[in-house]
Order: structure tokens, then sequence, then C-alpha cells
């Protein structure tokens, strides 16, 4: 029996060609390969957006009190805010919540947030702080970064949420540390949420011009929406239910 024969590589791909040609399989185009990641692989908008949301959600509940961490936004303007901000967060402009105690200001602030993140923006970064820890942190000796290295994180934060302002008497230097703040913010286009148990205007009661001065209330009052929320004590409300 004689032995196989090995063929050169080019003598292999002339036969190889030869067969393929005497059976008319040389004039087949190769069809179309799909090389298209599929919606759970990297690579995909609906897998990277997946890893936006999980991102940012994770960084919100971090960022949450757990008294909050149900929290949603469920007033018609003030979703209509958060949703500006995650479309365009330099036009949001600031978000006040004014009204009595209980009203569930500081829930639909944090919801707001919430819905922001849930939304997968590119960049999801927040603070949210009370005004008296906010007065804390910027005195001298509040910090030990420092109350101007403080305030340049509160100034530069993408999301900054700011809980009862109004509640610390004004002073001069209560006042500056504010207007310093906020005049950030409005000139560099960051959003804000601010949240006070005093109205923004009042002819026959106190307001947060009262409260924090006229160059605050000022700022507070350009490219501002201000939502009202008005009704029972809710916390009284639970309490009772209890």
């Amino acid at each position: 029996m004689p032995e196989p024969q090995r063929l050169g590589g080019e003598e292999a791909m002339r036969r190889v060609r030869a067969i393929l040609e005497a059976r008319g399989l040389d004039r087949i185009e190769p069809g179309p390969v799909d090389q298209a990641p599929a919606p759970d692989e990297p690579g995909h908008p609906d897998y990277h957006h997946r890893q936006r949301v999980q991102v940012a959600v994770n960084r919100w509940t971090t960022a949450v009190p757990y008294r909050y961490q149900d929290a949603a936004a469920t007033h018609p303007d003030i979703t209509a805010w958060a949703d500006r901000a995650t479309a365009d967060w330099r036009s949001a402009g600031f978000l006040v919540l004014t009204g009595s105690f209980g009203t569930g200001k500081t829930h639909q602030a944090y919801g707001a947030l919430r819905r922001i993140a849930e939304a997968g923006p590119d960049r999801f970064e927040m603070i949210a702080i009370t005004a008296p820890d906010m007065y804390g942190l910027l005195r001298p000796g509040g910090s030990d970064r420092g109350h101007e290295a403080e305030l340049k994180r509160l100034c530069r934060i993408p999301l900054l949420l700011l809980d009862d302002l109004g509640t610390e008497k004004i002073s001069e230097w209560t006042e500056e540390a504010t207007y310093r703040l906020l005049n950030e913010r409005y000139n560099e286009c960051r959003p804000l949420i601010v949240t006070s148990n005093f109205p923004t205007r009042s002819d026959d009661g106190e307001d947060l011009s009262d409260r924090l001065g006229g160059r605050i209330a000022s700022r507070l009052s350009q490219l501002t929406t201000v939502v009202v929320l008005d009704g029972p004590d809710l916390r009284r409300q639970l309490r009772s239910i209890a």
C-alpha cells in the first residue's frame, strides 16, 4: 500500500480550490456575521445603562438616612424638576420645598434625588446635609479638612440637598457662608434642593428673606422652582396610628 503523500501549503490550497470550483462552491458569498453585543453584554447601550443605574442607586442609598430609604417623589412639579436635572443638570435651577412641619418636604427631596439616580445619569454624586450640620462643618475647627475645603466641596458637588434652611438664627457669619454657597452654585448652574419651614416670601409672617437676608432670598428666587407642600403633619398622623 503506497504511503500517503503530504502536500505543501500552496499545493493543498490549489487542490481545495479546484475541488470547490468543480462543485460550484467557489462562487458562494460569505454571509453576514452579527458581531453586535447582546443587551446583557458589555458594549450594548442597555447593559451600560443598567450599570450606571446600579452605581447611582448605590450612591443614593449610601447617602440617605435609613428613615428615607423608601423616599419617592410624587409631586408633579418635583418629578418634573428631577427629570430636567437628569436631562440637563445645568438648566434645572434650584428646587425649593417649603411648608409647615411634617408635610413631607425631606421625603420628597430625597425622592427627587432617587428619581435622578434611577434614570442612570452619566455621573451621579450627591451630598445631603441639614443647614445646622453645614454651619457646623463650615465653622473654624468644624472639620479636619478645614472650613474652606468643606465649602468648596459643597459648592462643587453635582447634586446638593440642603435640608431645614432657616432654622438657625441669622448672623453676619451664617449669611455670608450661605450666600457664598448659593452664589457659587447659582453662577455655575449646579442644581440645589432646599427645604425650609419658612416661605420664600410672606406679607404677614416671617419668611426666608427675614431668616437669611435679602441677598440669599434673591438668589433663591432666581431660576427656582418653588413647591409649597401643605396639609396635616404626617408625623403626628403616623404617631396616632401607631
